[in-house]
């Protein structure tokens, strides 16, 4: 029993601190247990131990009724506290708003208290508990800053519109009250209102970041271009506002405007609120833009500075080495990589650089040697292993591969779809058929399997209206997909309409100058009577895919 004693010692010893806060309180009405009388000690021993063994919906109903009868704003924090945690809204709404009428100066009293107010919907009955806060000069402004949120779960947003417009009426010249109203206009679509109060503040404050940012969102509703530029003109008059340069580097990415984007992130990465974070942003940036020395030294940086997750910079910074031809140092990245997350990822980019610097076998093996996989890796495996097979040709292996995981995975839509296209390659089109068949009617979405199919029947110039159909369902569930409307521009050719093909491969080759997407429009062109410009489809294809097997055998066959 030593600690049921512990236990009572703390209660009496905070029970004699409780009557004498009850005692200073401004209550009007008397506590009816005033000393640690037995039922005193009965039921705050009933809620310890309800508490410890997880009770906590009882726990908080003693609590609180200890509260009542005692006027302890301590025993109600308690009960409020513990009603929140055992998910009792009503009991801790009781017990905050006790708490707060007990200790009418507590901070926190007064936002627990609002707040469940507010969650229950009433807001009338929340207003002299936000006044309260709002009263307080050293938490007034951030209180109007944080009003909003507070509001958020409302639904009458009108309602809320005017109760902070009355909350903000005794300070006319504090900026956060007439951001508030701003944003209460704004949530309330009223426009005309939220431009007008913005304007007062930033007007009472001049530069002042939260001002600028709120005016770039709603000028980005106008017109993202509005945004860039007013983002320009504050950041001439202002260049240290960091956090208005985020909000304009951010608006630049979103509009794809990539390398307006990488000298804002280079700045806040300069300046002394960088963070790990935005040297991986300017990284990425610089990755996507081809400057690989830039995308390392950020990457690296954004690694010593304790990104929390540096395995996905490690696969970045190996694929930044693959695009230097740095094939050691690509692997020495790649092999940094820990188990969990980006691991397997990081193996198959290791097996791609296995399998083109060394052989094929050697990544096949480093694969088969991974361990503790789960289904869905070892599915992943396979693929893996039956794609490297399949890039030099050796398509039997390939297929061997897929036929036996199928029997293992016979329902794996992504299965089925490779097992298929491995059929395909080794001219076992019944098989290729009846998968994608299968697959379609599991994965009636599936749009891929709609195009192969489609694709492989227009190609080999048979059932071509039952493949008309198949890739116009493809390119509906994926309009700008431009292997979908390329297949689908092939089957018109097959079927003789040339104007309809040209109009579907000229699309497809505006989003994706793919060779082979240059061969069929090419074609296409040439029998359409348009020869020179499909020599110069051709001839510019050839100089980036000079490989390409189907853009090869095109443009012989038309150049002899």
């Amino acid at each position: 029993m030593p600690q049921l004693k512990k236990i009572v010692v703390s209660l009496l010893i905070a029970f004699a601190g409780a009557s004498s806060l009850s005692a200073s309180a401004e209550t009007k009405i008397a506590p009816t247990i005033t000393t640690a009388n037995a039922e005193f000690v009965y039921k705050y021993l009933l809620g310890e131990i309800a508490g410890q063994r997880g009770e906590t919906t009882l726990a908080s109903q003693l609590f609180l009724d200890l509260a009542k009868q005692t006027r302890d704003a301590r025993l109600a924090e308690r009960a409020a506290r513990t009603a929140a945690y055992a998910n009792q809204p009503g009991i801790a709404l009781q017990a905050a708003t006790l708490w707060s009428e007990l200790d009418p100066n507590s901070l926190e009293a007064q936002q627990a208290s609002s707040q469940l107010l507010i969650a229950s919907g009433n807001l009338k009955q929340a207003k002299p508990h936000i006044q309260k806060l709002l009263a307080k000069e050293e938490t007034r402004a951030n209180g109007f800053l944080y009003l909003n949120s507070l509001l958020a779960s409302q639904k009458d947003k009108t309602e809320v519109f005017d109760a902070i417009k009355e909350f903000a009426a005794p300070y006319p010249k504090l900026v956060e009250a007439h951001f508030a109203i701003a944003q209460a206009a704004l949530i309330a679509d009223k426009l005309d209102v939220a431009k007008n109060e913005l304007d007062t503040a930033n007007k009472l404050r001049p530069g002042w970041e939260l001002g600028a940012q709120m005016q770039g969102q709603m000028l980005i509703k106008e017109s993202p271009d509005k945004a860039i530029t007013f983002y320009q003109d504050f950041l001439k008059k202002y260049p240290k506002a960091n956090d208005v340069r985020m909000a304009y580097a951010k608006l630049l990415v979103a509009e794809k405007r990539y390398a307006e984007a990488k000298p804002e992130f280079v700045k806040l990465v300069e300046s002394s609120s960088s963070s790990p974070e935005i040297s991986a942003v300017v990284g990425l940036l610089s990755l996507e833009s081809g400057d690989f020395l830039m995308a390392d030294k950020y990457f690296q940086q954004s690694v010593s500075s304790g990104f929390k997750d540096p395995d996905q910079l490690y696969l970045y910074l190996g694929r930044s080495a693959e695009r230097q031809k740095d094939d050691v140092k690509a692997l020495s990245w790649y092999d940094k990589i820990q188990p969990g997350e980006h691991f397997m990822e990081g193996r198959f980019s290791a097996a791609n650089v296995i399998a083109r610097t060394k052989n094929v076998d050697a990544a096949i093996k480093m694969l088969d040697e991974v361990n503790d996989l789960t289904p869905e890796q070892q599915i992943t495996v396979i693929q893996t292993e039956s794609s490297i097979l399949a890039q030099v040709k050796r398509n039997q292996e390939s297929f061997d591969l897929m036929d036996k995981a199928i029997q293992n995975w016979p329902d794996s839509t992504e299965l089925i779809y490779d097992y298929a296209m491995a059929a395909e390659r080794i001219g076992k089109y019944e098989v290729m058929e009846t998968e994608l068949y299968k697959l379609i009617k599991l994965k009636p979405d599936f749009a891929a399997a709609y195009n192969a199919l489609g694709y492989s029947l227009a190609d080999r110039n048979i059932k071509l209206n039952e493949a008309k159909s198949l890739l116009e369902t493809a390119v509906k569930l994926s309009p700008n997909d431009h292997y979908m409307l390329d297949s689908l521009g092939w089957v018109h050719y097959r079927l003789g309409n040339l104007s309809k093909a040209a109009e579907y491969l000229r699309k497809a080759y505006e989003i994706q100058a793919d060779p082979e997407i240059a061969a069929h429009l090419g074609e296409v062109l040439w029998k359409q009577g348009l020869q020179e410009e499909a020599k110069k489809i051709w001839a510019s294809a050839l100089k980036d895919y000079p490989e390409n097997d189907v853009l090869v055998a095109t443009t012989k066959k038309f150049s002899s």
